[in-house]
C-alpha cells in the first residue's frame, strides 16, 4: 500500500554524484515502496537543487531501521558540536 506521505524542506548545502558536486537546495521525504533497494517500504530522501533538471538529484534509499539509525546518529553528532 502506498503511504502518500510526502515532506519537503528547505536546504542549503551540496551534494555529490557521479563525482561532480551540486547545489542542493530542497529534501524531499517519503516512506513509499522503494524504486530500487528490495525493500517493501524505505525512507526515500530525494536532494535537489531547484530549477535543476530531476535526474540531477541523489536519491537515498534506507530500511525503516538504517533511516532511524541515521537521525540518531545525526542528531547526536550535532549534540555534540552544541552550535544551535
Amino acid at each position: 500500500m502506498c503511504s502518500y506521505i510526502v515532506e519537503r524542506a528547505a536546504l542549503t548545502g551540496s551534494a555529490k554524484a557521479a563525482g561532480m558536486w551540486t547545489p542542493i537546495t530542497t529534501a524531499v521525504v517519503s516512506v513509499d515502496h522503494p524504486f530500487h533497494a528490495t525493500l517493501d517500504h524505505a525512507l526515500i530522501v530525494d536532494f535537489v537543487d531547484a530549477g535543476r533538471p530531476v535526474s540531477e538529484r541523489v536519491a537515498l534509499e534506507l530500511s525503516v531501521a538504517s533511516a532511524r539509525e541515521l537521525i540518531s546518529c545525526m542528531q547526536t553528532a550535532l549534540d555534540a558540536f552544541g552550535e544551535g
